[in-house]
């Protein structure tokens, strides 16, 4: 067995030896607005080229070896179409040095304290890889209606360029305002882009004709509200489309489900705050 990185609640190497150190509060009273507003916030400096580097050199063997057992997810394809590949996969941090230390990232850990309105926990990481030529696309969906085992909504969700994002490639795109619509039912993160759509109504429907594509610089990351909908398109491109997933929760959610809350690790009762070895508390 590997040794299980979850176990360190501090940084493990040298990989954020080079982040800076916030101002007191890392985003800026407009930026906040916009969050509010908009229900997501783009374009945030937070890794170096090397960092990415670094971390696209450790992402390369995860995605290409036989899967840990300390994965709590592992989708080399999560579309199951050989000509529209998803790479998908939860736990990372578990298993890479960079992965597990992004989640201490100084400029990260802040700027989600500002827009969660309190102390910050890990939730769960994901990797979204879409290779060139016949990348597959990430349907439209709201976060949180995977997560609604646990409660109160108090999560947010920092997407973080592995490579620029741009409209040929799979360009995170959102749908503004979608933050204070009702909670949608799961439709599947590989399906069709338009699999949404049934569950909305006229209103809705409109809002979604004019979604706003984001494109990023690699090392910059975007934060959203777990409600916000978003989704990306194929990616037809001669390179390669890789991104990291930092989800997050504020201090003292707790679990709303009987069952384990992420494969293989113990349940917790229901009630019961989400903390220990896999919901580290990551704001000082």
């Amino acid at each position: 067995m590997p040794v299980d990185l979850s176990l360190s609640h501090e940084p493990v190497s040298d990989f954020l030896a080079v982040a800076p150190t916030p101002a007191p509060r890392a985003l800026t009273p407009d930026q906040v607005d916009e969050f509010v507003r908009d229900g997501f916030l783009t374009g945030i400096p937070l890794l170096t080229d090397s960092q990415v580097d670094d971390l696209n050199d450790q992402l390369a063997p995860l995605m290409s070896q036989a899967p840990s057992p300390l994965w709590h997810e592992f989708h080399s394809n999560e579309s199951g179409d050989p000509e529209s590949v998803l790479f998908h996969a939860l736990g990372a941090w578990r298993i890479a040095p960079g992965f597990h230390d992004l989640l201490w990232h100084p400029t990260l850990v802040g700027a989600a304290e500002q827009l969660i309105g309190g102390k910050v926990r890990f939730w769960h990481d994901q990797l979204f890889c879409k290779p060139p030529e016949h990348g597959g696309g990430v349907s439209w969906h709201q976060d949180y209606s995977y997560w609604t085992r646990t409660t109160p909504m108090a999560h947010l969700t920092c997407w973080i360029a592995l490579d620029d994002t741009t409209s040929e490639n799979g360009v995170i795109q959102y749908i503004p305002g979608s933050h204070r619509w009702n909670l949608l039912p799961m439709t599947g993160l590989a399906g069709g882009m338009d699999s949404i759509r049934e569950l909305l109504d006229p209103e809705q429907c409109r809002s979604m004709k004019t979604p706003a594509q984001r494109p990023m610089r690699k090392g910059e990351c975007s934060f959203h509200h777990p409600l916000t909908v978003h989704g990306s398109g194929k990616n037809l491109s001669g390179v390669p489309r890789r991104a990291t997933v930092v989800n997050l929760i504020r201090d003292g959610v707790v679990s709303a489900a009987a069952e384990p809350l992420l494969k293989g690790i113990p349940a917790i009762p229901c009630g019961k705050q989400l903390e220990g070895q896999f919901f580290p508390l990551l704001s000082a």
